[in-house]
């Protein structure tokens, strides 16, 4: 099992930026664990908003309303997931939580919050 602490949540206003950080630890197979950021906002379902694969792959998939303007990344040396997340709009204004998949294995983090408003 590996645990996951996201940091780099804040106030931003409409049009900025934030980087999510995600270290994880309790695994020296961090690099084969595919990673998630999801996210939610009051009211709503968690929803996934982007994923990165594990291995010799690193392939990216993104939820079609952040397409463009965020990009997720791994730092398998740091045991680091990010999220670049540029012109945030308010409606990306939720709780942003990292997941680790691996087999059976499905981890969460505690979850960050982003809030974007003027």
């Amino acid at each position: 099992q590996v645990q996951l602490v996201e940091s780099g949540g804040g106030l931003v206003q409409p049009g900025g930026s934030l980087r999510l950080s995600c270290a994880a630890s309790g695994s020296s197979a961090f690099n084969l664990y595919t990673m998630r950021w999801y996210r939610q906002a009051p009211g709503n379902q968690r929803g996934l908003v982007a994923s990165i694969s594990g291995g010799s792959g690193g392939s990216t998939l993104y939820a079609d309303s952040v397409k463009g303007r965020f990009a997720i990344s791994r730092d398998n040396a740091k045991n680091t997931v990010y999220l670049q997340m540029n012109s945030l709009k308010p409606e990306d204004t939720a709780i942003y939580y990292c997941n680790a998949g691996l087999a059976q294995y499905n981890n969460w983090g505690q979850g960050t919050q982003v809030t974007v408003s003027s």
